[in-house]
């Protein structure tokens, strides 16, 4: 109640509800990444994030669609493709009608509008909008 902020980041102002919260915020502006992966070396700021990491290694998918009975291995995966069985569009094309599930969807989308050709074949230098 004193309006004294315990947990406020002296990089970017970010103030952290706790002080576990806190040490894992700075880690962000440090570099510090003191959870390794004993499979591939791979370093992590975040012992959650190894975790997840982890599963790759282990095969493990504990996230289950109650719809279909697909597994996942993180609950992102699980909330994507539960947008196929709600129809669930969030992703609209401001230039257009069409409306798309991911974000990386619509990415791809507005290439159509922009004429972007990000992706260069190493054979003939021709530019295309999409990598295959």
């Amino acid at each position: 109640h004193t309006g004294e902020k315990p947990h406020l980041c002296n990089y970017c102002g970010k103030d952290c509800k706790d002080r576990k919260s806190f040490k894992r915020h700075l880690m962000t502006h440090t570099g510090e990444k003191p959870y390794t992966c004993n499979h591939c070396g791979k370093a992590f700021s975040v012992n959650d994030c190894l975790k997840r990491h982890l599963r790759i290694h282990t095969g493990e998918r504990p996230y289950l669609c109650n719809q279909c009975g697909k597994v996942f291995a993180d609950n992102k995966g699980l909330a994507r493709h539960q947008k196929i069985h709600t129809g669930e569009t969030p992703y609209p094309c401001k230039l257009c009608d069409k409306t798309f599930r991911r974000s990386d969807q619509l990415i791809s989308h507005l290439r159509i509008h922009t004429g972007e050709k990000p992706y260069t074949c190493s054979y003939c230098g021709k530019g295309y909008s999409h990598n295959c």
